[in-house]
């Protein structure tokens, strides 16, 4: 038996420049963290002396004997794309689904670690990325970015940039100290719903073409963005990046922003928040907000209808969490 353990990650600038029209002719760049708040992955060999040859577990139970009969589109394509048969899957997870960290791809890439380990093969961090990539977009036809597989398959704080020829994860150069500082200064917080990401995500990439001014600033922005955590400068100027951000991605889609998001967000710059945002597609799930570490409990109370979450920053990315002996097959 075996368990991978995949982090959950944060976008702070970039997000929609990592769309496929867009950076394979103007290039694009994102900057995000992973946090500590998982999705684990168990996966042991299933007896034979069951009527069905497979189980995966999650909300549901499905009972099967080929992967197509899945319902669950990544693990029908990811036992057929990787050939794994006679299998007992089960999935958790710290923080809900749809909840705009990210969790459908962590839940891709830790389901391939697992599966690449189980069958003794191993894989790089930008393989498995790339592998979740194509399991997500070309084998299960699901629109959005490409900035989540690679946030959660190599962990930290990165700029990932995204062109024609490729990816790269470059980690962010930043002291211990700033680090420390930065963090003091976020708050995230959950609105109490989730959202259907893949919708939100096939509008904004059909409006690409129509707003490439506003795409073109959100990556200048990761520049800004990067130079202040590498710097000395005033961290607060994070905020206001965060704050423009957010202005030009609600434009990316008339269905990212809602009223309660609206009043939310009024609600917390009201209170002291210097910026933030909606992470993920949009409609729901979680807000990340920037306010002075005297001004949190403020912002705490003006937003005591959501649920606030702390977190802290990860390193490591997808992982083996545990490796037990296995049944040769």
């Amino acid at each position: 038996m075996l368990i991978s353990r995949t982090p959950f990650r944060i976008s702070f600038l970039g997000g929609g420049t990592d769309f496929e029209p867009y950076f394979e002719k103007y290039g694009g760049s994102v900057l995000s963290t992973t946090i500590d708040k998982y999705c684990y992955i168990t996966l042991r060999r299933l007896p034979p002396m069951f009527e069905y040859k497979n189980q995966f577990t999650y909300s549901k139970i499905e009972r099967f004997n080929d992967p197509d009969e899945v319902e669950h589109p990544v693990v029908r394509e990811a036992l057929k794309y990787l050939k794994a048969d006679h299998l007992q899957i089960n999935y958790d997870a710290d923080l809900p689904a749809r909840s705009g960290l990210g969790t459908s791809s962590s839940f891709a890439v830790g389901l391939l670690n697992g599966l690449h380990y189980y069958k003794k093969e191993t894989v790089d961090k930008m393989t498995l990325a790339k592998e979740a990539i194509h399991l997500e977009h070309e084998l299960c036809h699901e629109a959005g970015g490409m900035q989540d597989q690679l946030a959660v398959a190599f962990g930290g704080l990165n700029r990932i940039n995204f062109g024609s020829g490729g990816y790269e994860v470059r980690p962010v150069d930043i002291s211990v100290t700033r680090k420390e500082d930065f963090h003091k200064h976020l708050m995230l917080f959950f609105t109490g719903f989730t959202h259907l990401s893949g919708e939100i995500a096939l509008d904004q990439s059909q409006n690409i073409s129509s707003r490439l001014s506003q795409l073109d600033e959100m990556k200048v922005l990761v520049d800004e963005g990067e130079k202040i955590l590498s710097g000395s400068g005033n961290i607060l100027a994070f905020g206001e990046l965060l704050n423009q951000n957010w202005k030009l991605k609600r434009t990316l889609s008339g269905k990212i922003a809602t009223d309660f998001v609206d009043n939310a967000y009024d609600s917390a710059i009201e209170a002291g928040a210097i910026g933030g945002k909606l992470l993920g597609a949009g409609g729901g799930g979680y807000m990340l907000f920037f306010v002075e570490p005297d001004k949190r409990e403020c912002v705490k109370k003006a937003l005591s209808n959501l649920l606030y979450e702390p977190f802290k920053f990860e390193q490591e990315g997808t992982k083996i969490f545990y490796m037990g002996e296995t049944d040769d097959e």
